[in-house]
């Protein structure tokens, strides 16, 4: 049975989010929005809602970045002694102010040794510290590379991190430029776990968005051991409930509306009330017929109580757009 994760992405997967899916149930791992190394080693006033491990401490996988391999050895040992299930190191966002800062799929284009010397690095602190007597699982989430990579260049450069210690790979199976509209080569996922086997675990990403995408990655990649889903889970909360069971079931979209600002206010500070809300509706508004009129009311919406009763003003109008089955 493959595994369930929801994805990483920034300003989405914070605690108040993850109250709002655990409810719908099924999910198996929650991987955190990006962790700045530096930032949290200065103590910045917003760390702490970075590393709050609510609702499920048990389920949260910390996701750091950085472009200092000594920053982000000394951000792990923090990571490492919070609860949790592992650190993932990111080297596939390709975002380019996360790429020209030396971050993210940074790390997959810099020298070999200098990349390997930060895996090294990460995965000693991983092994000296315990939380509770475990030791967090190291996973490394990466893409295929640049734009000009060749299948022995990536193959060698997931062989370095196995090498290296590392116990997983989340694969979004894209270069460093490509954008969703290109298909996904999910094949390559399927060939990682082919080629390590019970060694490591393989995750695959991206644009797994509902039961007809998830059936077919099933079908490419029937070996990897989880699939993992970002933007889908923002649209649809309850996507893992309805990837698993064949049960139907009801949603009230303006309950779960109203929930998430309440949420939002209270495990978010009031400087990221903005952003949060603007990116959730912003997908969220897709599960409606009228979805361009849905998000324009409410990303525009002057503060969270204008926000509050544009949603009310949506769905006296559009009563029928209250109440989803799935």
């Amino acid at each position: 049975m493959m595994k369930l994760i929801a994805g990483p992405m920034a300003t989405v997967s914070h605690t108040g989010f993850r109250i709002l899916v655990e409810q719908f149930g099924f999910v198996d791992e929650y991987f955190t929005e990006m962790i700045n190394a530096g930032t949290l080693l200065t103590g910045g006033a917003f760390e702490k809602f970075y590393i709050d491990p609510l609702p499920v401490p048990e389920k949260v996988v910390w996701q750091l970045t950085g472009k200092d391999a000594k920053n982000m050895e000394k951000a792990a040992e923090q990571l490492c002694l919070l609860p949790g299930l592992g650190l993932d190191l990111n080297m596939g966002c390709s975002a380019p102010d996360i790429y020209r800062y030396g971050a993210g799929i940074a790390w997959m284009l810099k020298p070999s040794e200098e990349t390997k010397a930060m895996v090294r690095g990460i995965k000693s602190v991983i092994d000296n510290a315990l939380y509770q007597g475990q030791k967090k699982r190291f996973s490394v989430k990466l893409r295929l590379g640049d734009d000009d990579f060749t299948d022995e260049g990536f193959f060698s450069f997931c062989d370095m991190l196995v090498l290296e210690g590392v116990e997983l790979l989340t694969l979004h199976p894209r270069t460093k430029k490509e954008k969703l509209a290109r298909p996904a080569r999910y094949h390559y996922a399927e060939d990682l776990k082919k080629r390590y086997g019970n060694k490591i675990q393989v995750y695959v990403n991206g644009n797994i968005k509902d039961e007809n995408s998830f059936r077919h990655v099933q079908s490419v990649c029937p070996s990897v051991d989880g699939v993992m889903i970002s933007r889908a889970s923002v649209e649809k909360p309850w996507i893992f409930r309805q990837l698993s069971t064949s049960e139907s079931f009801s949603i009230n979209l303006e309950e779960i509306a109203l929930k998430y600002i309440d949420l939002v206010e209270q495990y978010q500070p009031p400087e990221f009330w903005k952003t949060r809300l603007q990116r959730f509706f912003s997908y969220f508004a897709m599960n409606f017929q009228f979805s361009h009129y849905a998000q324009t009311m409410f990303i525009n919406a002057t503060d969270n109580n204008d926000l509050r009763k544009k949603i009310g003003d949506f769905f006296e109008k559009c009563p029928d757009e209250r109440i989803k089955s799935v």
